[in-house]
C-alpha cells in the first residue's frame, strides 16, 4: 500500500513516531509538490503581466515606474526560479532516503523546522554555525 492511500487529509507529523517513515515522507511531498505549483503559476502570472505591460508609455514618470515595477518582478521571479530549484533537490532527497536528515552532521532535522521550511537541508545548529561562518569570511 503506497503512502499517499493512507494519509489523512489532517495529519502532521509527530515526535512519537519513527522518523521520516512513510507518513511523513508522503506528507513532505505533497506539501513540497504544493508549493512548487503554486510557484509556477505565479510566475506564470508574472510572465503574462510582464508580457501585457511591454508597452510604449510616453510620459516619463509612468515609464520609469513601470521599469521599477518590471525590474521587482523579474527579481521576484528569479527567487522563485531558485526556491523551484531548491523544491526539486529536497523532492529528489525524499525519493533518494536522505530527506529530513543534516547534509552536515547527518543528525535528523527537527519535524518543526522542517513543517516551517521543508527544503532545509541542515539542522538549526549546523545552520547557524554555517552563517556565522559566512559572517565572519564575508568581513574579510
Amino acid at each position: 500500500m503506497k503512502a499517499e492511500n493512507f494519509l489523512p487529509d489532517d495529519y502532521r507529523p509527530a515526535e512519537d513516531e519513527p522518523f521520516m517513515n512513510d507518513r511523513q515522507l508522503e506528507y513532505f511531498r505533497r506539501k513540497l509538490v504544493a508549493w512548487r505549483t503554486e510557484l509556477l503559476e505565479q510566475s506564470a502570472e508574472t510572465l503574462e503581466g510582464l508580457a501585457e505591460s511591454a508597452r510604449s508609455v510616453p510620459d516619463i514618470a509612468d515609464r520609469a515606474s513601470e521599469e521599477t515595477d518590471r525590474a521587482l518582478e523579474l527579481r521576484t521571479r528569479d527567487r522563485q526560479r531558485k526556491l523551484v530549484s531548491k523544491i526539486e533537490a529536497a523532492l529528489r532527497r525524499i525519493d533518494n532516503g536522505e530527506y529530513g536528515y543534516c547534509e552536515v552532521t547527518g543528525e535528523p532535522i527537527s519535524l518543526r523546522r522542517l513543517d516551517a521550511r521543508p527544503i532545509a537541508t541542515m539542522t538549526l545548529e549546523a545552520q547557524e554555525r554555517h552563517e556565522r561562518r559566512e559572517r565572519v569570511h564575508r568581513d574579510d
